[in-house]
């Protein structure tokens, strides 16, 4: 029997020391155990870059149209430069103009402005404007894709994380497109696209004057709806919200990134594989409750 407990205290004394190795990592001591409805999630206070949670954080996942906050990246990173201007006129492709999932129904031969095409691909997560974007900026797809992982490679994330188009959608989606960039698959971790999202809003901090718009252009725009159903007036309105991304597609499932100010602070909230486009907010409202507790 006494070998037993000995055998039962080295155990005690094992899961303590991993329970608070994982504590000093997070740098704080949660105040109960928070179990979200999601493969992936992550929290960070984005002021400091502390982790407030996270689960599954470091698995490699499809993100689906999250993937598009590098793309908004690239896109203002041409603006600030003056590559681009936001009255450029880009003219659609046959590729943007026929590529599946949300958009803004273009027509091969339109033109349209990089600020319709941005505002269409950030509030409405409109594929056929990221991939006008991505061949106006740098001739091809290919090419912006090329751009996307070194601008990860600079940002620092993980060698986990890696762009194959400037969509999200799988290259399942993608494999009729010839000039489309689908050299295997889209994968992000939830701590990186938390990084991503912390990065986007610190160097470009007026995309948030676009993501916290309830639509893309005018009142006529009614099919270009915000797809972030956590802005203040929305379904799952929440009040300091003003961005950042949803996703989906059949292998990603549904996710949100999200960025709110709650008191002051602003947090950064990643939801990877929640089962239905609801779970993605009513889980990012449980993480949000989980890290004013935990940051208090």
């Amino acid at each position: 029997m006494r070998w037993k407990r000995v055998v039962l205290v080295i155990a005690f004394i094992f899961v303590m020391g991993w329970v608070l190795n994982i504590k000093e990592k997070l740098g704080f001591t949660p105040k109960y155990e928070l179990h979200l409805e999601a493969v992936s999630a992550a929290m960070m206070d984005a002021d400091t870059g502390k982790w407030l949670y996270l689960s599954n954080a470091q698995e490699p996942l499809p993100p689906a149209s999250m993937s598009k906050m590098m793309t908004e990246i690239l896109v203002l990173d041409d603006i600030r430069s003056g590559k681009l201007t936001w009255e450029s006129p880009v003219v659609v492709s046959s590729y943007a103009a026929s590529i599946g999932g949300a958009g803004m129904d273009l027509a091969e031969g339109q033109t349209i402005t990089v600020s319709e095409l941005f505002n269409g691909m950030a509030i409405h997560s409109a594929n056929d404007a990221a991939v006008a974007l991505a061949e106006f900026s740098e001739g091809s797809e290919t090419e912006f894709v090329k751009k996307m992982n070194l601008k990860a490679a600079e940002i620092g994330l993980s060698e986990d994380t890696f762009f194959a188009n400037s969509t999200g959608l799988s290259s399942r989606d993608l494999e009729d497109y010839a000039t489309a960039a689908a050299n295997g698959d889209t994968v992000m971790t939830a701590k990186d696209v938390a990084l991503l999202a912390r990065y986007l809003i610190e160097i470009h901090p007026e995309v948030l004057k676009v993501t916290k718009r309830a639509k893309a252009g005018d009142d006529s725009s009614k099919n270009l709806q915000t797809t972030n159903e956590m802005l203040p007036g929305q379904r799952f309105g929440t009040k300091g919200n003003d961005g950042l991304k949803t996703g989906y597609t059949k292998q990603a499932g549904y996710c949100f990134t999200g960025t709110t100010v709650v008191d002051g602070r602003r947090y950064i909230t990643v939801v990877m594989g929640a089962s239905t486009p609801e779970a993605r907010f009513e889980e990012t409202k449980k993480l949000l409750a989980y890290g004013e507790g935990a940051a208090s």
